[in-house]
């Protein structure tokens, strides 16, 4: 068994304090947190040494997968290439959220028991630890069976309710916009995908039944459950009662203000953060000012991996939170939404994944290690160095 003793003059400790001390990894375990140095010693200087980040949704596989509308490429592949951004990116634990949709073609049934069977498949080559995040598009109702067994045999580590129908049903069928950006993802004609949604249209008194059936087996079997794009007070209390506490993307304040009074993990983006604002524009929350006033405990990645090693030093810097608690946002906090209780913190007893960054002040803060249970899955030149 491999002893390694990690030093560094600023550790992140699970009490919140930030100490120059030594992390000793024995086994995937971290063994003791300070004392000597016992077996190989890494000195890290005045790098941080941070809880491993979680990423609870994360989907910018997809660009591995099709970088350009209609071109794909192998599945394994895609998750390969994914993986070395995730941990080069200090990512220990990923939740690849896979849309399974009423749609074909991207998000379509093919494609995500295509993925769900690939991510099975590659999982022993893969250095991050990488779960199945299931985003069930509601009216998706023909897959209720399907998802019922997955929840059974436990291959869904996380299950999120998206309802993107009524959106698109509204900017297509009420308000006439372009079908341009449905048709590239499903390879479907403009009259195919009308006629899909009319379809889809007609089956909207089954969606509320579907959810509680759904809802009630995850719960039996503890799986995380979350609902995404609430937009309604009324809506997060409606999944609240049902099991489903983690509320993904509240789209204003009195929601997020609900889900917050309801005890429940909230979650944005962490891109938002970093870019000021939201893809939305004038339309979205600014994610900032929901960490500054108490209603986001949570970032993820969602599209686009960098930004969530970022944020916390982006929050820090403007003053939104002190580091340590935005550190939490994409440590302590994911794993205890997800049941991850060996995780998440630098603490005796907890799996060692952690995070080696060099902050430089104004600029981006650089990844110059990752481990994962104890492996060290990524450490540059610069981390040798130090």
């Amino acid at each position: 068994m491999t002893t390694r003793t990690i030093a560094s003059r600023r550790v992140l400790l699970a009490n919140g304090s930030i100490e120059d001390t030594t992390v000793t990894i024995e086994g995937g375990r971290i063994a003791a947190v300070g004392g000597a140095c016992r077996g190989e010693e890494w000195d890290f200087g005045d790098a941080w040494v941070l809880p491993g980040v979680i990423d609870l949704h994360g989907d910018a596989f997809e660009r591995q997968m099709m970088p350009r509308p209609g071109v794909h490429f192998p599945m394994d592949l895609a998750l390969l290439d994914t993986d070395a951004q995730l941990v080069s990116n200090g990512i220990t634990t990923a939740f690849h959220g896979v849309t399974y949709s009423w749609e074909p073609g991207l998000r379509g049934r093919e494609s995500t028991v295509g993925l769900k069977a690939a991510l099975e498949a590659v999982k022993p080559q893969l250095a991050c630890d990488t779960r199945f995040h299931l985003r069930h598009e509601t009216y998706n109702l023909d897959a209720e069976a399907e998802i019922l067994g997955w929840l059974d045999d436990g291959t869904v580590d996380l299950l999120a309710f998206n309802d993107h129908s009524d959106i698109i049903l509204d900017r297509i069928l009420t308000k006439g916009k372009s079908t341009a950006t449905y048709t590239a993802r499903t390879g479907l004609t403009h009259d195919a995908f009308i006629d899909l949604l009319h379809r889809v249209a007609e089956r909207k008194a089954e969606v509320p039944a579907s959810i509680d059936r759904l809802a009630a087996a995850a719960v039996a079997k503890s799986v995380a459950l979350a609902s995404h794009d609430d937009y309604t007070p009324d809506m997060r209390r409606r999944y609240h009662s049902i099991g489903c506490r983690i509320a993904e993307f509240p789209m204003n304040t009195p929601t997020a203000e609900t889900a917050v009074f309801l005890g429940d993990p909230v979650i944005c983006g962490a891109p938002n953060v970093v870019r000021g604002g939201s893809h939305l524009g004038a339309d979205g929350i600014l994610a900032a000012r929901e960490v500054r006033e108490g209603r986001c405990t949570i970032l993820v990645s969602d599209y686009y991996y960098p930004s969530l090693v970022q944020a916390p030093f982006v929050l820090a810097r403007s003053g939104e939170a002190r580091f340590e608690d935005a550190w939490a946002l994409v440590s302590a906090n994911p794993a205890a939404a997800a049941g991850l209780d060996d995780r998440g913190v630098i603490a005796e007893g907890k799996r060692a994944d952690l995070t080696v960054v060099q902050n430089g002040g104004a600029g981006p803060a650089r990844v110059v290690g990752t481990l994962v249970n104890g492996r060290a899955v990524c450490r540059t030149e610069i981390a040798q160095s130090l």
